[in-house]
């Protein structure tokens, strides 16, 4: 091995070891014990300590601290510091995923992570929950409301023109009478679709002139109320974790990382918007998550960190 690769292996080393020990440490577990240990490793050698404050960095959110460091190895700080816009909200995503804060507070059904269960509607309809997932119910005598707070799950509908059964899912509105539809909230959108049927899609004051969506066809929509038009998909395919299974076809790999997230306790960080880009194809087991994570690291150009309760792709 050349010289240069020996020094980006042992750099790539500490980085990861330095983050192994900012875990320790923020556990709520480590001892005086461990904080002395801990400076005494960052204390070992220039490159250690350089390794320890990003590290630092990247678990606060900051940045890569220290413009000496910058200016001296900035190939390695630029790999590092991709990760540090996104550090400050994994503690904050994994508490909120686990239902200790969030929807799950509020919802009247809900799922866990890597659980799915159905749930039987009081006028005979059902919905069949994926995992990580909240769902309140509101019937009347006029309509069939639903709150998607987060998660997916898809519904079959009983008949009843009288009273029109619709699910509320983060701005948009989703009106069937008798079908059966799928209802994704994702990362930066809302995905509706159709496996039977029709269903009218809507946004706030847009009720009058809905788009319609029939049976292989899905409509997205996202936080800023912008409504795409409809288009032709396999509906099968796009609701395959009914079947225990995970497909995708030319995904990026961070809506890869976001739906394996639902099947698997920790968080995964994405280095990148490059790698988030990625693309991914094949049909996995949703039972095993890590497989995704195992076929990405050995076919795609990325290495993957594991640490207690994080992942990191970079």
């Amino acid at each position: 091995m050349k010289a240069e690769g020996r020094q980006r292996h042992a750099d790539t080393a500490l980085s990861d070891e330095a983050l192994e020990w900012l875990v320790k440490l923020h556990s709520g577990r480590a001892s005086e014990a461990d904080h002395a240990a801990f400076t005494r490793w960052r204390n070992r050698s220039p490159g250690h300590e350089e390794a320890a404050l990003e590290a630092e960095a990247i678990w606060n959110g900051l940045g890569i601290a220290g413009s000496g460091l910058r200016d001296a190895h900035r190939q390695r700080v630029t790999r590092r510091a991709v990760l540090g816009g996104a550090a400050v909200a994994v503690s904050g995503a994994a508490l909120y995923g686990s239902g200790i804060a969030g929807p799950h507070l509020f919802a009247d059904h809900t799922t866990g992570i890597a659980g799915q269960r159905s749930i039987a509607l009081p006028d005979g309809s059902t919905a069949f929950l994926n995992a990580d997932t909240a769902l309140s119910v509101d019937f009347t005598q006029a309509r069939r409301g639903l709150r998607l707070f987060r998660g997916q799950a898809t519904f079959t509908v009983a008949h009843d023109p009288a009273r029109p059964f619709v699910v509320d899912a983060q701005g948009g509105h989703a009106r069937a009478v008798g079908t059966v539809f799928d209802v994704d909230i994702r990362p930066r959108e809302v995905a509706v679709t159709v496996l039977e049927g029709v269903v009218a899609i809507s946004g706030p004051g847009q009720e009058a002139s809905p788009l319609t969506a029939h049976a292989d066809q899905r409509v997205r929509y996202g936080d800023d109320g912008i409504f795409a038009p409809a288009e032709s998909v396999d509906a099968e395919i796009e609701t395959a974790w009914r079947r225990g299974k995970l497909i995708f076809n030319r995904q990026p790999l961070g809506d890869v990382v976001a739906e394996i997230g639902r099947y698997r306790s920790g968080s995964i960080l994405v280095a990148g918007a490059s790698l988030s880009a990625l693309e991914v194809t094949g049909v996995f087991d949703l039972r095993d998550p890590d497989a995704v994570l195992e076929v990405m690291e050995q076919t795609l150009p990325i290495r993957i960190t594991r640490l207690p309760f994080l992942t990191i792709i970079r």
